[in-house]
């Protein structure tokens, strides 16, 4: 058998009596010699059958107390390797690894830290040559560590023990071919085999490996299909956009793209957008980012994908600077991603007047991995506690209950909570108050409907020949359920809870989703008393409290109004404290400027065309007398439930029809779309409002 090599640095260099073959045992009682209780350490004399007994027998051992272990090095007779007569098995922290040389003409390499650190525990065996049998017998062992020795809860996670098993080989495997994302397969497998999250015996890294090495088809055929699509799509839409790089062996390295009705669509509603990178294209093995957004009826709006080889800095840089090209260089105020390094510093350089904040659902999802063998029985309890800090009004109250929180649950040097305080700026929403949203920082109804559309967009990778295709059916806002979705809220009756006559009139003009978010402040800011102090000042606090409360300022004169809550600034909607103080001064509509564009109900027409030229007339005769026919069929078809359901069924079908004909843009200068975007909204009248009893 040859020897192995101790290039690393041999952690035994220092022991000389491991050549002449005298015992050795730990003699050092301030080492970090530690064995786990039940367990009894090797003992000079132990005897094995074979070497791979004691290496199995010594592997448990490291197990137990904190640590693993390697084959290190052989020696024989005549020398290393020949005639093998001792073993030596060794921490996997023993030796020191060397830098890596760099060569200007080489290609670059990772330069990762070295988990070595020249720890001398070790066990070693030799051969009895005396004994009838094969037999090996310990001759020297030492459980002195130099380093800290891992929990039970930590020790799970070293290479040597991370072991994928032929059967859940075989089920990741059935997984990928079924378009089913990485965390998803992970979600799955801990249900089946009924254990905690993060308690598998491998991790996401470790499967996404395995998939990269059971890929069964040619990448390179596949990468030029995708060109080959986007090129096919550009032929029959002239509005669709993409755009990609080929490395330094003409392979496709990233590829991005847009639809017509996504770049019109963040023409409107791209104040706020959210980068996903945190799904892979798991037939590619490629990390697939997904930008969307939220619409005007609070359903996901998407903007684009993008494909990449690596995720580094140069790559995210690409990313950001295609899509700003897609969308005629317009910014968002606020951009939501998850944790990553490389995609900060792209954000800082490419976006540097817009707001970086991270996705709390993103955030939230490692929790279960990172806290629950930790906390165990207690982490629903800290979960909670967690939320109800996110949640706080203020920076002050949101530091003052982190540091009771881990004080409570005993979370003092744990890195990972450390690291989120350390990035409270970027995802508490005390910290991001006055930072516009359009209420994507929300952490349930915003995660799940965005998950499930991006769960669907997954999906189309089933049919990986027709990608760029499958994509457009399941991310086009137009689709029959967007549509269907979006014309019940329009036909719906609105019920008035207050007598406000600022309600009917934000009823009018806002779509019942945004509707709802105003009227909830509405009704809870009766429960509110106002105070004047002076000038335009007013103090705002519930009606049971006789301290604190927030200042609104009011200018009459400019109708400007704002709350030190900033939740207009953050969420595009009046606060319960600036509707009380206008009921309180008998206003009776709310300024045009506080019922922003986005939320409407009828949404103004892209300022620019998918060319670029600006639109100067407004909508063309034939779309005001279709904005008549539809008003038309919307009084007619809310008279009963039966005339709603022929109503809904026909316009569907026409719909489908109407998406058959080509998209052009029409003597008004609107797209096709935009016309009936605004005949699809204008479905609101006085019969569609009512007062409740």
């Amino acid at each position: 058998m040859p020897a192995e090599s101790a290039s690393r640095g041999d952690p035994l260099e220092s022991m000389e009596g491991a050549s002449s073959g005298e015992e050795e045992t730990d003699d050092s009682p301030d080492g970090m010699a530690v064995v786990a209780a039940g367990e009894s350490a090797p003992y000079i004399g132990q005897r094995f059958l074979t070497h791979d007994a004691a290496y199995e027998f010594y592997g448990g051992l490291a197990k137990l107390c904190g640590f693993s272990i390697r084959r290190h090095r052989t020696e024989g007779k005549d020398g290393v390797g020949k005639g093998i007569t001792r073993r030596y098995f060794v921490c996997h922290r023993a030796g020191n690894a060397p830098a890596k040389p760099f060569n200007d003409g080489a290609q670059q390499q990772r330069n990762r830290k070295s988990t070595r650190c020249g720890c001398q525990a070790y066990l070693r065996i030799g051969r009895d040559p005396g004994a009838g049998a094969p037999e090996w017998r310990v001759t020297g062992f030492s459980n002195h560590h130099n380093h800290q020795l891992l929990r039970q809860d930590q020790v799970r996670f070293l290479p040597a023990y991370r072991v994928i098993s032929d059967l859940d080989r075989d089920r990741i495997l059935f997984f990928a071919k079924s378009g089913i994302s990485v965390q998803q397969m992970m979600r799955i497998m801990e249900l089946e085999k009924c254990v905690e999250p993060g308690s598998l015996p491998f991790t996401e890294k470790d499967v996404r490996n395995l998939i990269h090495s059971f890929r069964r088809f040619d990448q390179e055929e596949q990468n030029v299909d995708l060109l080959k699509m986007c090129r096919n799509f550009k032929e029959k839409d002239p509005n669709f956009k993409y755009d990609f790089t080929r490395d330094e062996n003409n392979r496709l390295e990233n590829i991005s793209w847009s639809y017509a009705s996504s770049i019109q669509s963040y023409e409107i509603f791209g104040d706020a957008v959210v980068f996903d990178t945190t799904h892979r294209l798991t037939a590619l093995d490629m990390p697939l980012g997904i930008w969307i957004g939220m619409n005007n009826h609070g359903m996901p709006s998407f903007f684009g994908c993008t494909l990449l080889r690596e995720e580094n800095l140069q790559s995210f840089t690409w990313a950001i600077q295609v899509f700003l090209n897609f969308m005629n260089r317009k910014s968002p105020q606020t951009i939501l991603t998850d944790q990553n390094i490389y995609l900060k510093e792209a954000v800082e350089k490419e976006l540097p007047n817009t707001k970086h904040a991270l996705a709390i659902w993103l955030i939230a999802a490692r929790f279960p991995s990172l806290f629950k063998a930790v906390l165990e029985e207690r982490y629903n309890d800290w979960e909670n506690e967690f939320y109800r800090l996110y949640n706080m009004e203020n920076t002050m109250d949101f530091d003052h209950g982190w540091s009771d929180m881990v004080d409570c649950y005993g979370l003092h040097g744990n890195r990972h909570i450390a690291s989120l305080f350390a990035s409270r700026n970027n995802w508490a929403l005390p910290y991001l108050r006055g930072h516009f949203s359009a209420g994507l920082t929300a952490s349930t109804e915003v995660s799940k409907s965005i998950n499930d559309f991006i769960q669907r967009l997954l999906s189309a990778q089933r049919r990986l020949s027709y990608f760029i295709e499958e994509v457009a059916l399941v991310v086009d806002y137009r689709d029959q359920a967007g549509e269907q979705q979006t014309m019940q809220q329009n036909l719906q009756n609105i019920s008035l809870k207050t007598e406000a006559p600022v309600e009917g009139h934000a009823a009018a003009i806002l779509t019942p989703y945004a509707f709802s978010k105003l009227q909830d402040e509405l009704v809870v800011a009766a429960h509110y008393a106002s105070f004047h102090l002076e000038g335009n000042a007013f103090l705002v606090r519930h009606h049971t409290k006789t301290e604190g409360g927030l200042i609104v300022t009011w200018n009459q004169k400019e109708e400007l109004i704002s709350c030190s809550c900033q939740m207009f600034e953050s969420s595009g909607f009046l606060c319960r404290h600036a509707l009380r103080v206008l009921t309180a001064l008998n206003c009776f509509h709310i300024p045009d400027h506080y019922l922003p564009a986005r939320w409407h109900r009828t949404l103004p027409a892209p300022s620019k065309s998918l060319n670029g030229t600006i639109n100067h007339s407004g909508a063309s005769k034939s779309v005001k007398t279709l904005q008549s026919i539809v008003s038309a069929l919307v009084s007619e078809a809310a008279k009963s439930d039966e005339r709603m359901e022929v109503a809904t069924r026909e316009v569907l079908v026409l719909l489908t029809r109407i998406r058959q004909q080509p998209v052009l843009v029409n003597v008004s200068g609107e797209s096709a779309h935009s016309s009936m975007a605004a005949v699809s909204d204008h479905c609101i009248s006085s019969e569609n409002v009512k007062t409740s009893n």
